[in-house]
């Protein structure tokens, strides 16, 4: 009896403390709720580890690779044997960490992480090796930025399962040979060509490059992740936002959350006008450039009449890196048809200054040739 006046109590007091955390248009007041408003910030801090995909068949795209992976796992299970060391290379943000947590998860063994250039001596590379266990995966990433003395003593890591360490130097220098446990390195690079021929060698699981999406699959990223944030977005906006995504999942990831963003702040859905008004509120264009590849372009129409220009004179014009240039803007502009790279220099096309809505120069298609 006491017990069922004490829940007829609590009821009430429950109910109000609810309405009390509720704010205005029925959301929660996180000064009210701070327990719930620390879940919610810790849930952001790690949402590209929640956007990942957790099986194969969540991955999107790369369809190619992932067949060839999937016979590669299955094999080595039928062995009992850890896979073979495998390579991926392509641009930043298509997948390659994404796809070695999932040959982790697919092997059902641990995964330790760690990156080129935090590997700068040969007692790091031997301190992370040798805390490995059987059949545990170790993934290297951006490897090309591996120490060439480093890169030396992996080689019969990788070949043999053994770690040679000198100690000591001139006549009195001993090595010490230490056996491994099977292991499976995975790396991965966006710049493959810096890796040394014999590195390269020694991936016999197979070497994999990474393929640019296309705007179907980058729709289908965007509704899942979409779904992961509880947030509601409609066919069009999802469109709108892999059109901008560059072929990128990391970039239209990013677009998505700052178009949540702003849909929050506007009280409103994640419809295509939203999105569009969120996308060129941050200087995203309808083909993805941002305001830096914009001024590129312009600065070339209108500065140099076209082109074709140095890249050390468009460097000095805009006041840029040479290598950022190459490495961050061009590839881009070249896949979309914007920009051309001559002997004697860049020249913008006739495509991007429609693009731009910018008079094309006279003299451009003589300069082509």
């Amino acid at each position: 009896m006491s017990s069922d006046i004490f829940m007829k109590n609590a009821s009430p007091t429950k109910e109000k403390t609810a309405a009390k955390t509720k704010g205005k248009n029925g959301l929660e007041n996180p000064k009210e709720n701070p327990e719930r408003n620390l879940e919610e910030n810790l849930k952001d801090t790690f949402l590209d580890q929640t956007l990942r995909p957790s099986r194969f068949e969540e991955y999107i795209g790369q369809t190619a690779i992932k067949n060839n992976l999937k016979i590669l796992l299955q094999a080595a299970k039928e062995r009992d044997h850890p896979p073979e060391h495998i390579l991926f290379y392509g641009p930043a943000g298509l997948g390659k960490t994404t796809l070695a947590h999932l040959i982790a998860k697919e092997m059902n063994t641990q995964m330790k992480v760690t990156s080129g250039p935090a590997i700068e001596k040969v007692g790091d590379l031997a301190s992370v090796i040798t805390n490995l266990n059987a059949g545990d995966i170790l993934f290297i990433d951006e490897i090309h930025r591996l120490n060439r003395a480093v890169e030396e003593v992996l080689y019969p890591a990788m070949e043999s399962g053994v770690l040679d360490i000198i100690i000591g130097k001139g006549p009195s220098a001993r090595t010490i040979q230490l056996e491994l446990p099977p292991f499976t390195l995975i790396a991965a690079t966006t710049r493959i060509a810096m890796l040394s021929s014999p590195l390269r060698s020694r991936f016999s699981g197979g070497v994999f490059r990474l393929e640019f999406y296309s705007e179907e699959e980058i729709e289908k990223i965007v509704a899942r992740s979409a779904k992961i944030l509880e947030a509601e977005i409609d066919k069009g906006a999802a469109k709108e936002i892999a059109k901008r995504s560059r072929f990128t999942p990391r970039t239209a990831n990013y677009l998505l959350k700052r178009a949540r963003d702003f849909a929050q702040v506007k009280r409103t859905a994640l419809t295509e006008q939203i999105v569009e008004n969120a996308l060129d509120l941050l200087g995203v264009d309808s083909m993805g450039l941002m305001p830096s590849d914009r001024h590129l372009l312009i600065s070339i129409a209108e500065k140099f009449q076209g082109g074709p220009v140095g890249l050390n004179t468009l460097s000095a014009a805009l006041s840029e890196e040479e290598s950022t240039i190459e490495e961050v803007h061009e590839p881009y502009l070249i896949r979309l048809g914007f920009l051309e790279r001559t002997s004697r220099g860049r020249v913008i096309t006739e495509k991007a200054c429609k693009h731009l809505g910018v008079a094309t120069p006279a003299s451009l298609s003589e300069k082509l040739f």
